[in-house]
């Protein structure tokens, strides 16, 4: 009660040091309502970019070209010139933006999992790296705040090595949403902006490509351990093409975010959901969270289970600008195996039994 007195004194008397003293004083029963607080606080800084990534490339859209019915049409005239004249920007590096990779909200992101990032070996500036990443997951949580932003420290476990987070290009065809990927280093997964990122941009440059795309989120189940790579030498061909060492990255708990709808092989709705992913570039799964206000209700919020990124060995690979299939083969076999290490390596660390295995379909 004195300390209460004391901070009212302070306001009477107009002297900040004095309430600021006083304030820290205060037991800490006196703030009952705090980690409360920072709970919402963690649930809305995860909702905003559930909601960002979900609608507001479609929600801008129809806003643009509903300007162009009032009498602002020329705020989206000038808008869309400007969009014409930055096209191309996304598959030239971007626009990256420090400020806006280290807002606090991110912090608050990482917190409602928590989110993890565990470096396992140094990474030369020297070199050029393509990390491939793993699960999908549904919305990729754990990729977008490791190398999306800096809410858990990447550039300073990997000291001059710049990620750079690669997704659906559709998602730069979409004004507003655009800006807000870039600004966090994200780029387009096309053929142009991964060969300029490691190609014209010097050295020192990771891309993280989620490997298993569209097609492993639709397998995507809590308790299970399921990536697409047997046939996904791609992004192995390229890393020999431009001399870029090869990363295994595994996420434990990707998998946990959300409850899916799984549908059995040969059913029409499965049949449905992949021709709508080759359609439209990504698969469109049938998933819930837990509910804004309510912990045992459905909703799009992902269920807070820890998700812990491991950053594995970089596998050395030579500059073959013409690689044959033997050498893709060779280090798409290297890097199987790599990743099959890493998994079985941390997997008990994080949650798993020795027992569970990973499937490498």
């Amino acid at each position: 009660m004195k300390t209460i007195l004391a901070a009212y004194s302070g306001v009477l008397k107009g002297t900040g040091s004095s309430i600021l003293s006083a304030l820290q004083d205060l037991p800490v029963a006196f703030w009952p309502c705090r980690s409360k607080m920072e709970k919402h606080l963690q649930v809305l800084s995860v909702l905003q970019w559930v909601i960002s990534f979900l609608a507001l490339g479609a929600a801008c859209t129809v806003l643009l070209i509903y300007t162009f019915c009032t009498d602002c049409w020329l705020i989206a005239a000038i808008y869309t010139a400007w969009l014409i004249f930055d096209w191309n920007t996304p598959k030239r590096g971007g626009r990256r933006s420090s400020w806006v990779r280290s807002w606090t909200v991110w912090t608050y992101f990482r917190d409602y999992f928590p989110i993890r990032l565990i470096k396992t070996h140094n990474l030369l500036p020297s070199r050029n790296y393509i990390f491939g990443y793993h699960p999908h997951g549904i919305l990729c949580f754990g990729a977008f705040c490791n190398f999306g932003t800096e809410a858990t420290g990447f550039s300073k476990k990997f000291p001059g090595i710049k990620p750079s987070l690669a997704t659906l290009a559709g998602n730069f065809r979409m004004p507003v949403l655009r800006d807000y990927l870039m600004s966090g280093g994200i780029c387009p997964v096309n053929r142009n902006s991964i060969d300029y990122l490691l190609t014209h941009n010097g050295t020192g440059n990771a891309v993280i490509i989620v490997v298993g795309g569209a097609a492993e989120s639709l397998q995507c189940t809590q308790g299970m351990n399921i990536v697409h790579l047997r046939n996904r030498r791609g992004f192995v061909r390229l890393a020999l093409q431009k001399g870029s060492d090869l990363v295994p990255v595994y996420s434990f708990g990707e998998n946990d975010a959300y409850k899916q709808v799984i549908f059995e092989e040969g059913s029409y709705w499965r049949y449905l959901q992949k021709k709508l992913q080759k359609i439209i570039g990504f698969a469109p799964c049938l998933f819930h969270g837990c509910g804004l206000f309510f912990g045992n209700s459905w909703g799009i919020v992902p269920f807070c289970n820890p998700i812990t990124t491991i950053v594995g060995e970089p596998i050395t690979v030579p500059k073959i600008e013409e690689p044959t299939e033997e050498v893709v083969d060779l280090y798409h076999a290297m890097y199987i195996k790599s990743l099959q290490c890493l998994f079985d390596k941390y997997k008990t660390r994080f949650g798993l039994k020795e027992s569970d295995v990973l499937y490498i379909q």
